[in-house]
């Protein structure tokens, strides 16, 4: 699977939890929302993370 950081942006807006643990990221780690944005997607997204499925479901980007 494949990082879009479009698809990780719309999978944050639709989920309230994602979007606590993204400001949580940004904050703890001192990060810019793209780099927090990616270590969202490994920690919860990538190799069977909780929100998989529902990333998958978002519109893949044409390209």
């Amino acid at each position: 699977m494949k990082y879009f950081q479009s698809q990780m942006k719309q999978l944050v807006k639709e989920n309230k939890e994602l979007q606590i643990n993204l400001k949580e990221l940004m904050k703890e780690h001192a990060l810019e929302k793209t780099f927090a944005l990616k270590a969202l997607y490994h920690s919860e997204v990538a190799d069977g993370g909780k929100y998989q499925s529902a990333y998958q479901a978002l519109d893949q980007p044409k390209g």
